[in-house]
């Protein structure tokens, strides 16, 4: 399943890009988020250095209907809000695609971690767009379940084989050097190898995106 890092630029307008733009030094780790029917919920913990400012400029936004400290100490408060116009929810609720948790947002920008089937990943960056939410893709790559895709034997002796360096170039570990390494007839230890391989492998092509 692909996993991938994307960097979403908050538009102007929208409370906590504005806010978080306005303290450059503000860091908004956000906790955990809950959507309604008109509004949206979420558990934040918030750092600055002018952290009381930060916190009266969150109050006083129109689209922040509660804020309510749950606690404070030195330049950091732990906060739950509800706003009217909680956007970043809702390209995640149009695509159905579970926000990894916590994220952190600061200077008008959030970093989110995503792991979501490709059509998925593709309907989220849909459902970006249409919010008027920019965004660049970091990072992707393919994540594989081992522990679904391969049987404990098999996962066992590739982890050895990486280990032992099997895989490095140059090699630093040969076929008969890594069955005595696990206590295996050779024989044994080539087809084991062999057929996690090809798991591994028919899993990574089956989760690439369609041509």
């Amino acid at each position: 399943m692909p996993h991938a890092e994307l960097t979403l630029t908050i538009p102007d307008e929208i409370w906590i890009g504005d806010v978080s733009r306005a303290y450059d030094d503000a860091t908004f780790r956000i906790l955990s988020a809950l959507p309604g029917e008109d509004s949206g919920v979420g558990l934040a913990e918030i750092t600055s250095d002018d952290l009381p400012a930060v916190l009266r400029d969150i109050e006083n936004r129109e689209s922040v209907t509660t804020l309510e400290i749950l606690s404070h100490r030195d330049d950091s408060a732990l906060v739950q809000f509800e706003t009217s116009m909680p956007l970043l929810l809702f390209p995640v609720q149009g695509s159905g695609v579970p926000l990894e948790m916590p994220f952190t947002l600061s200077n008008g920008e959030a970093v989110w971690e995503i792991s979501a089937p490709q059509e998925r990943l593709s309907e989220l960056g849909e459902q970006l767009e249409e919010f008027g939410i920019s965004f660049s893709v970091d990072r992707i790559q393919q994540h594989l379940e081992t522990e679904q895709v391969l049987t404990e034997s098999q996962l066992e002796l590739v982890q050895e084989a990486i280990d032992a360096g099997y895989y490095d170039t140059p090699r630093e570990c040969s076929l008969t050097e890594l069955a005595d390494r696990v206590g295996i007839a050779k024989s044994t230890c080539s087809e084991t190898l062999h057929r996690a391989e090809e798991q591994i492998l028919k899993q990574f092509v089956s989760d690439l995106p369609a041509r």
